[in-house]
């Protein structure tokens, strides 16, 4: 195998001389498949430094021509779609079923980037709203704010660097990127891409590291906006560096999805199989809390329980895998010493539980007491609980008894009862007869509590990384 190499991009230049480099290796074979070279703190100043001296020149492109790159870039990535998928799977361990589907939404977000980037638009104001304004008039314009600085996480490497590099430079800006660690080189791929694409070389500069680096960046008084994906502490460490700058945060979540015991039972527990452990249940939004009504427990455990043991389970390479590995061992061990306190607290294990190298089967856990970690906390694997309720109220109230509000789903037959619970429910975004592992990517995604500030979605993230500048004409007045 050809070993891969994950290098800085800074000030139109690929960085590997005289740096630290570590390998980096598959987490289901355990081989080297790559290495990553480290910027250092120098890297950083001069990435800083040219992104901040390109905003103006990024900002001149002509919303045609970014628009243009945007959608060449989304051509070039459905030629590559295969390799990309590919290079995923083995970067990150991610059933190539996922990554294929997470490679076509990514050509889709670069599009939807491309066509939001002719749709920058204002409007005009008549000032004789005002006494004092009968002889003026006002128009307001989007304008770029300037640096945008993307921090993104493993779980979707692809698609979730597009969602920030696509909206920042379809809105005007330079940005500067630093990728997760585990998830370097589907990130060095895909700047190569944009390039070849015709992307500027100094509209976008890149840094390879650990939290160090990411909190350079952040403290940086040269960075107008911050949009991040991640964990709750590492957001709250950001907006204590961050000082006066636009902060846009997609946190995590411990969703839930509600089974009403009007539902479909077999579609709900078809849907929950699939969407709780894709990508392991590495996802903010994967199913993870199962609020069933007490009188069809038994039927949707057992269901759901068949669902899941026909989930294939091995080498993401494979087409016909369903589960393939967390991110690394140690996430996998984390995932055990969960399952293993709900539990000794109480919980009834269905089926899974047990951990292969970085692999954790698919593991449905009964009625876990609501302060084991399972319930309370992000569990971010493949885990999902199955908690009865009585009465929808109650089910309402559980739901949002958390510190998350992200997404949730809803599976009913009533009409007015879904209405009421969606409107009750403390989220970002409710999916009715689905779960909460629902997303377009041109829709606003984002939660409310911990779950971050600010919306994901080509349209919705331009509106943050613009500023509205206004413009006066006052008349002459009339003797």
């Amino acid at each position: 195998m050809t070993v891969k190499k994950a290098q800085p991009y800074i000030n139109g230049e690929w960085i590997s001389q005289e740096r630290e480099t570590i390998s980096i290796r598959s987490p289901y074979s355990g081989e080297v498949i790559g290495e990553q070279v480290l910027a250092t703190t120098s890297d950083v100043e001069n990435a800083l430094a040219s992104a901040y001296a390109a905003k103006k020149e990024i900002a001149k492109i002509p919303a045609y021509e970014r628009a243009k790159i945007l959608k060449r870039a989304a051509a070039l990535l459905e030629q590559e779609k295969e390799r990309f998928a590919q290079l995923i799977s083995l970067e990150l361990g991610k059933p190539l079923k996922n990554t294929l589907d997470e490679v076509s939404r990514s050509i889709e977000t670069l599009e939807l980037s491309g066509e939001e980037a002719k749709r920058l638009m204002g409007e005009t104001l008549p000032g004789d709203a005002s006494e004092r304004g009968t002889k003026a008039i006002a128009a307001t314009f989007r304008v770029p704010v300037g640096v945008v600085a993307a921090v993104t996480p493993f779980n979707a490497p692809l698609n979730l660097v597009c969602h920030k590099v696509g909206p920042a430079f379809a809105a005007g800006n330079s940005v500067i990127l630093k990728p997760a660690p585990q998830t370097a080189l589907i990130a060095t791929e895909l700047l190569r891409l944009l390039l070849e694409a015709g992307l500027p070389e100094s509209a976008v500069n890149v840094v390879l590291g650990g939290v160090e680096i990411g909190q350079q960046i952040v403290k940086d008084d040269r960075i107008n906006v911050i949009s991040f994906t991640g964990g709750v502490v590492a957001a709250r460490n950001i907006c204590e560096l961050a000082n006066m700058k636009k902060v846009l945060l997609e946190l995590g979540g411990n969703a839930a999805t509600i089974v009403h015991e009007d539902a479909d039972l077999k579609r709900a527990a078809t849907m929950c199989a699939r969407t709780g452990f894709s990508n392991s249940g590495q996802s903010c939004i994967s199913v993870q809390r199962i609020y069933v009504h007490q009188a069809v427990v038994p039927a949707f455990t057992e269901r759901l329980k068949e669902e899941v043991l026909k989930l294939k389970i091995g080498d993401p390479l494979l087409p016909d895998t369903d589960v393939g590995t967390l991110v690394d061992t140690s996430a996998a061990k984390r995932i055990m010493e969960w399952i293993n306190e709900s539990v000794n607290l109480g919980a009834t294990l269905i089926c899974g539980g047990k951990q292969h190298g970085a692999t954790v089967e698919p593991t449905i856990l009964l009625n876990p007491p609501k302060n084991s970690k399972v319930v309370c906390q992000e569990v971010f694997g493949p885990i999902v609980s199955i908690i009865p309720y009585e009465s929808i109220e109650e089910a309402i109230e559980e739901t949002n008894d958390s510190s998350f509000g992200l997404q949730a789903g809803l599976f009913t037959n009533q009409m007015d009862l879904a209405y009421k619970v969606a409107h009750s429910l403390e989220v970002g975004g409710v999916v009715i007869n689905g779960t909460s592992n629902f997303r377009l990517d041109h829709w606003p995604y984002g939660g409310v509590k911990n779950s971050g500030i600010g919306r994901e979605g080509p349209r919705y993230a331009i509106e943050d990384m613009t500023e509205t500048k206004m413009i006066v004409l006052q008349l002459p007045i009339n003797e």
